[in-house]
């Protein structure tokens, strides 16, 4: 028997794999959760074998949340549904330690062996995950990728820095590189260049 907690804000979606999965499997859902803020609570309230999670949510993502549970759970087990591989998440995503990445459009039986394999210590990524982010021609390194992710949000340098455990004078300097490479004038052109481009 495997054990999981599903994180989805698509209700509909959510509400049928927690529907189907035991159907498909050995599979018992602990609990469902509508967002990232929900995903933490539910992951480190039930510690489940295996956290189903969606990777673009509102408020905090699936890659944040999973940040967040790693710090109150470095073992859990994570298998990440996405629409979308953009370049760069998925470095990101190895990066947290996640095991897994479908598609969320793969079949709840495939999500479900999916889910067993995992929580026998396997890993999984999806071809098509794995096609769509190896076409990776991303300019900037994963350090000015972080500070432009954050500074989407927002943040001053000063928080940058905190956030990141960097020093401002690093923070700048890897904002001016970023701009640079993206010739844009400001950190905030800049991050938005790199979200259009689906660097982020």
């Amino acid at each position: 028997m495997t054990t999981v907690v599903l994180a989805d804000d698509e209700a509909l979606l959510r509400r049928a794999l927690a529907a189907l999965l035991p159907l498909e499997g050995d599979v018992t859902v602990l609990a469902e959760a509508a967002d990232g803020a929900e995903a933490v609570e539910a992951t480190i309230a039930h510690r489940p074998d295996v956290l189903v999670v969606d990777l673009e949510m509102p408020g905090v993502d699936g890659l944040e949340a999973v940040a967040e549970i790693r710090r109150v759970l470095p073992g859990q087990v994570v298998l990440m549904l996405t629409r979308h591989a953009r370049p760069g998440v998925l470095r990101q995503a190895l990066r947290l330690g996640v095991q897994g990445f479908v598609s969320k459009s793969a079949e709840p039986a495939h999500i479900a062996r999916v889910v067993a394999a995992l929580h026998e210590g396997g890993r999984w990524i999806d071809q098509d995950v794995s096609a769509a982010a190896l076409i990776d021609d991303v300019p900037l390194t994963d350090r000015e990728l972080d500070v432009l992710r954050v500074t989407r949000d927002g943040y001053s340098v000063a928080e940058i820095a905190a956030r990141l455990y960097l020093a401002p004078g690093t923070v700048r300097n890897y904002l001016s590189s970023a701009m640079q490479k993206t010739q844009t004038r400001t950190r905030h052109e800049a991050a938005r260049y790199a979200r259009e481009h689906d660097w982020l």
